[in-house]
């Protein structure tokens, strides 16, 4: 069973930084995106970041670039998500998700999603 595990939320004052993880099991993700997606209060869930599994290609929301680098661990399973330059509008519920090729859409449809972690900065 697919597992995808997030932590490293909390509360920060504006400009600081913040690092999320998300530790996945239960297969096989070589050739999967793992992203990362967020939900503020009284907002539609928005994409943050992802990156592909195998080559590490990475794509980032423009509203984060140059913000966030989203990296990962191959040999723990694990994505990295450190946001820097905190602003009081990146506070959401921040959710880690797995996803496999649409080969009809060329897109990654995302499958698996962990539990979510929060995210507060204050101003």
């Amino acid at each position: 069973q697919v597992q995808l595990v997030e932590s490293g939320g909390g509360l920060v004052q504006a400009g600081d930084s913040l690092r999320l993880s998300c530790a996945a099991s239960g297969r096989t993700f070589g050739s999967y995106a793992m992203g990362w997606f967020r939900q503020a209060p009284g907002k539609e869930r928005e994409f943050v970041s992802s990156i592909t599994w195998s080559g590490g290609n990475t794509y980032y929301a423009d509203s984060v670039k140059g913000r966030f680098t989203i990296s990962r661990d191959s040999a723990k399973n694990t994505v990295y998500l450190l946001m820097s330059s905190l602003q009081p509008e990146d506070t959401a519920v921040y959710y880690c998700a797995a996803g496999a090729m649409n080969e009809l859409s060329g897109e990654y449809e995302y499958d698996y999603w962990g539990q979510g972690t929060q995210v507060t900065v204050s101003s």
